[in-house]
């Protein structure tokens, strides 16, 4: 395992393929190839020059459309502006200010106010939803512990549901 050199110690001989069945051509082909005037020179230049006068024109092609979109892109930079109607983001910021935002909360707290209510609420979920309220405002640093209460509006609310369960079933 590394002993030995990864490259052949001698050069490769050359190997010949020999077909077993000759290779003829056709008289007609043989004719042509020895009565053209052409060499092999001179195929050589023909093709390298119709490659070149390809190339040329393909350059050209892309030398031209280049400068188009150069002189495109000139012409909307030098435009003006349009002036823009949409707001940007900092004004989106400042027109969210702290009062605006109460303003939007009191048009809400209309909009709920106006709805009308299907039927009155029970005054036992009423009461016990004024008790949750004044707890959490007493205990605004320490929400848990106006757990009763909370536990106490369950049950009314509870209570409530099973009632209309009730009275949906019957």
């Amino acid at each position: 395992m590394g002993s030995g050199s990864s490259k052949p110690a001698a050069a490769p001989t050359s190997q010949v393929w020999t077909s077993e069945t000759p290779v003829r051509f056709s008289n007609g082909l043989v004719d042509s190839l020895q009565s053209s005037p052409e060499t092999d020179s001179t195929r050589a230049k023909t093709l390298e020059l119709h490659i070149q006068s390809r190339v040329n024109s393909e350059l050209k092609r892309l030398q031209e459309q280049a400068a188009k979109e150069y002189a495109e892109l000139q012409s909307q930079i030098s435009a003006p502006e349009p002036e823009k109607k949409e707001k940007s983001a900092g004004d989106t910021l400042r027109d969210l200010g702290r009062e605006s935002v109460q303003n939007d909360v009191k048009e809400l707290k209309k909009k709920l106010e106006q709805r009308k209510q299907l039927a009155d609420l029970d005054e036992g979920v009423e009461k016990a939803k004024s008790e949750v309220v004044r707890c959490l405002r007493d205990n605004d640093r320490r929400p848990l512990d106006c757990w009763k209460e909370v536990q106490t509006f369950k049950d009314e609310v509870r209570r409530l549901e099973g009632a209309w369960v009730e009275k949906v079933v019957r």
